[in-house]
């Protein structure tokens, strides 16, 4: 499956170099996109393929259940806390530098993260491999946008950037459960190892060095520090939601602790010179309201990778790489709409149309999900089950891009990257989090009322799949009020009109 996502991307880079006529700068530019395709594709990989070789790894490391959960949050306390740092340290000090430490930075993570003889040496690797691959995707976005500004070049790049952060995560549960299967757990790592040194050497030999500001560039400390903590105290308590009852005090504390860090962190932002979250950002409507609205989608992609691979595993006693398999549906679609279809939709019909319709069929999609018999077999239903999300989420996502990065200016794009990354993260962790609380609540009440617990497990899921519904039809309405036809706005497309209208 490596191999078919690196050829793929492989094909994307073939189309963008007729971008410029065969040109060296076109060239350049498509050598550019093939490596930050590359460090996306590893840091999306790496996001699901650990969670199925959990269990390996408790084995192997001896490690009890509180501390096993540590391999996940180590790392997603580190990405999600620090996005927003370095995607306003890309934009005041080169993102091309950012990309280039992070991704070295993650790589050798990686390789300590594989050679880990004892559980403390894994988790504190997990925490820096999360530190640098928020470096690393804080500023692809940005480099995106920047690298190609002409719409339909702009709608090729971010095709690629599509499939692999929709279908990297149904590719990393595959890849995880025949790594671990057929090796060890260690090769979930090391695996990234020959991935990260040719987009390194790609995207050092690729990669210009943008214009930045002119003058003195200094960063908010005070901000920095701020913003990091409360991220990083809002995901802890997230992901301990997921283990723990919302009124619990690991649940309860670092929230609290992040909102007031919040406060403060707009108080100092407000009197700052040269503050790191510029608060005329928070104005721009397409970067607010798209956020929200992916967070909303996410409740139902997410949702799906997490719940359904449970579902899967308890119910039809599938393996690892079969659960991976069982993807595969999802992951082709996407790749599909990568492959142009999903641009060409959008110039055709609008982003904002193509964005609801999407919506509405992955909806669709969850529906079939929420309604599953308790033992139904994986063919017809499941399997449909999962090409409607992948076509319904595949459609979606590229239109939430278009429209989030349409009105944030060159000098902030490396910030937008940032904020559009951090509330996919805060929205997976915050889902997660309700998905399974909702899911165990139903699941003791059935069993309360007499169920068996293979099936009030089940049903759980089911139910979880509804509140997913739920989400996606408040995204659907969000999307449809809050994102008004704008003729200014085009980042895809021929006109202005053809894409922001609808």
């Amino acid at each position: 499956m490596i191999i078919q996502v690196t050829v793929t991307i492989m094909k994307t880079k073939t189309t963008t170099e007729g971008w410029s006529n065969q040109t060296g700068a076109g060239r350049r530019r498509a050598l550019g996109l093939f490596a930050v395709l590359l460090g996306q594709f590893m840091l999306v990989l790496d996001a699901t393929v650990v969670n199925v070789a959990l269990p390996a790894i408790q084995a192997d490391l001896g490690l009890q259940e509180a501390a096993l959960t540590w391999v996940s949050n180590a790392y997603l306390i580190a990405f999600g806390g620090l996005l927003l740092l370095f995607g306003r340290l890309g934009d005041l000090f080169g993102r091309r530098r950012i990309f280039l430490i992070g991704l070295f930075g993650f790589t050798a993570a990686s390789i300590a993260c594989g050679l880990a003889p004892s559980p403390g040496v894994l988790i504190t690797a997990r925490f820096v491999q999360g530190a640098c691959g928020a470096a690393a995707s804080s500023v692809i976005l940005a480099i995106i946008a920047t690298e190609f500004p002409g719409d339909a070049e702009r709608a090729k790049a971010m095709s690629g950037y599509m499939f692999v952060s929709v279908a990297g995560g149904s590719l990393g549960l595959l890849v995880g459960g025949a790594l671990t299967q057929a090796l060890s757990w260690h090769w979930i790592f090391l695996i990234n190892v020959p991935i990260g040194a040719l987009g390194l050497r790609l995207a050092a030999g690729a990669l210009g060095d943008e214009e930045r500001p002119p003058g003195k560039r200094q960063l908010d400390i005070a901000g920095a520090i701020l913003v990091t903590a409360a991220a990083m105290s809002a995901i802890y308590g997230l992901v301990s939601a997921a283990h723990a009852p919302w009124h619990a005090l690991s649940v309860c504390l670092p929230i609290t602790g992040s909102l007031a860090l919040l406060v403060l962190f707009f108080a100092v932002e407000v009197t700052a010179r040269e503050p790191l979250l510029p608060l005329h950002v928070l104005r721009i409507r397409s970067l607010m309201v798209t956020s929200v609205v992916r967070g909303c989608m996410a409740m139902g992609l997410y949702g799906v990778f997490f719940l359904a691979s449970l579902d899967m595993s308890k119910t039809l006693g599938f393996g690892p790489l079969r659960v991976g398999m069982a993807f595969l549906p999802q992951t082709l679609v996407v790749a599909a709409l990568s492959l142009g279809i999903g641009a060409r939709l959008v110039r055709r019909f609008g982003a904002r149309r193509v964005l609801i319709s999407g919506l509405a069929i992955g909806a669709v999609g969850l529906m079939l999900m929420a309604n599953l018999a308790v033992e139904e077999a994986y063919i017809p239903v499941r399997m449909i089950a999962h090409a409607l999300l992948g076509l319904g989420f595949g459609m979606s996502f590229l239109p939430l891009l278009t429209l989030a990065m349409s009105e944030v200016s060159p000098g902030d794009a490396g910030l937008g990257s940032g904020i559009i990354n951090l509330s996919l993260q805060l929205s997976a962790a915050v889902d997660i989090a309700i998905l399974v609380t909702v899911a165990s609540q139903r699941t003791r009440t059935l069993i309360d009322a007499g169920a068996p617990v293979r099936d009030a497990t089940a049903l759980g899921y089911h139910f979880a799949y509804a509140v997913a519904i739920a989400s996606v039809l408040v995204g659907i309405t969000l999307a449809a009020t809050l994102l008004r036809p704008r003729r200014a706005l085009s980042t895809l497309g021929e006109s202005p009109a053809v894409i922001i209208e609808g």
